[in-house]
């Protein structure tokens, strides 16, 4: 059986007898173990960094761009192999896998501008004969700890923005789909990166704890679960740590009466079940404004639920594959129960679902509840799967009060040919990230990606601008230079306040 290591010091790092088991979703077999390392392995990492990060830091920041231009052709040219390797552990079809490694990359083109965007501020004569500018520097060793649901695009989100402002990254990626991870610091090697600067670790909470005590490591970066990124935000911050910590959602897709319907069938059922609707920018909650809109909009969406294929991770045919592991199979459809059991009416039901020559693969169909209400546990909590749940909004106040009220606010929609509602909507919604007609509001790569309230702990969001800030710290330098021949009373002193 094929053993996942650390890849620690540019190369593969064994040690310890403890393993997770990483499935094939698909078949519901074992296909390889993945080691879980301990503080030990940790500090093998951590002394690593510590040698080679003054170093890289020191390397200017148009070097430290060639690295990534030439990770960017490296993983360019690698696609279909890191797409194939991601689908078989996590379980998504190619094309979900392909737009995963992308929409990575996308945050690596943007890190090749590394040059420009370290660039400080400067004023010229902030006072007689004295200059303030600023730069930007790295905090030295800093780290993250990334999600099953995208095994590429997270770390490079992380990582990218961290090594080209000149940082070591020690990245933990989930121990349920580790593979690519690894891969991608194996072509950064192969990009140019020194050995060192880009390490990867797996673990559990053993080695995120590790992880999170570790004197030297100045900053943290997360994404998963809410109560794990309150976990982590809380003990990471009290040891004295940066910390952006990235948790659930339950986004809101808001259809108001003169949407286009057709549209909104189409981008539901790809925003709905795309990756069997395990990702935070999912859009698992509808609220048709009006019951006329609920039910011209339930007529059509039927038959397009009804008609989405679900199949193997290699089947080109298929809108989306299994679920990561049997035990989120079993969560999702205690989720379904649930709902029932709430009183929502169970539309289209998912559980049951097999596959024929798969029929121990973790696969959920797709599932559709209408007249759900705000009261239930279902509505409230996230499912991270293949369910989509319609509320009945009375007017475009319930609407905006819907997401604006609930516990997450990571991402919100609304479909409408009204710009003043839609306008009025965006401003007023208590939500971090707001779409327009666009069912998944991902900002691209240059603006920056966070949620508010339980989506969301810490200050500062993700790539783009505030990834550089949340990477570097600001230095500040006030200058005057004398005139050498000054002497007496026209001598240089030091200014002083008063």
């Amino acid at each position: 059986m094929r053993d996942i290591d650390h890849f620690i010091d540019g190369g593969p790092h064994a040690s310890g007898d403890r393993h997770g088991d990483v499935f094939d979703p698909n078949s519901g077999q074992v296909q390889a173990r993945v080691r879980l390392g301990t503080a030990a392995d940790l500090e093998k990492a951590m002394e690593r960094a510590r040698a080679a990060q003054p170093e890289w830091a020191a390397t200017n920041p148009q070097r430290r761009a060639r690295v990534m231009f030439k990770f960017k052709e490296l993983v360019e040219a690698n696609m279909e192999s890191l797409a194939a390797l991601l689908s078989s552990e996590h379980g998504k079809v190619i094309a979900d896998s392909k737009g995963d490694v992308q929409r990575g990359l996308e945050v690596i083109e943007f890190a090749c501008g590394i040059p420009h965007v370290l660039k400080g501020e400067y004023t010229q004569g902030a006072g007689p004969g004295i200059d303030v500018y600023s730069m930007r520097q790295p905090l030295g060793i800093v780290a993250g700890i990334t999600p099953f649901n995208f095994p590429a695009m997270i770390p490079m989100w992380m990582f990218g923005v961290a090594i080209a402002c000149g940082n070591a990254f020690i990245l933990k990626p989930s121990e349920r789909d580790p593979s690519v991870p690894v891969r991608l610091a194996e072509l950064m090697k192969e990009a140019g990166l020194p050995d060192g600067v880009l390490q990867v670790v797996h673990g559990d909470k053993e080695m995120v704890d590790a992880i999170l005590d570790h004197d030297d490591i100045k900053a943290i970066s997360f994404v998963g679960s809410s109560d794990i990124a309150h976990y982590i935000y809380s003990r990471g911050t009290a040891n004295g740590k940066r910390v952006q910590a990235f948790g659930g959602a339950k986004n809101h897709g808001i259809v108001m009466p003169d949407a286009d319907l057709d549209m909104v069938v189409n981008d539901l059922a790809g925003a709905a079940f795309g990756s069997a609707g395990e990702r935070c920018m999912a859009l698992p909650v509808v609220v048709p404004v009006g019951d006329k809109t609920a039910n011209a909009l339930r007529e059509k969406l039927v038959p397009a639920i009804e008609g989405l294929r679900v199949g193997v991770s290699t089947d080109a045919e298929a809108h989306y594959g299994p679920v990561v592991t049997q035990a989120h199979k079993e969560k999702v459809e205690s989720y379904i129960q649930m709902c029932a059991d709430e009183g929502g009416e169970l539309v289209i039901d998912g559980r049951g679902f097999t596959l024929q020559g798969h029929e121990k693969g973790f696969f959920v169909g797709p599932t559709f509840f209408d007249h759900v209400k705000p009261s239930f546990r279902s509505y409230q909590e996230e499912i991270f799967g293949p369910v989509l749940q319609m509320v009945r909004a009375e007017s475009f106040e319930d609407a905006v009060r819907l997401p604006s009220e609930h516990q997450y606010g990571n991402g919100v929609a609304i479909f409408t040919r009204n710009g003043h509602a839609a306008r009025e909507f965006a401003a007023r919604v208590n939500v971090g990230m707001v779409g327009i007609n666009v069912p998944i509001p991902v900002p691209v790569a240059y603006h920056t990606f966070g949620g508010w309230k339980r989506s969301g702990f810490g200050d500062i969001d993700q790539h783009g601008p505030e990834g550089v800030r949340f990477w570097t710290k600001s230095k500040k330098i006030t200058q005057r230079w004398p005139d050498g021949s000054a002497t007496g009373e026209n001598a240089f002193v030091i200014p002083t306040m008063g």
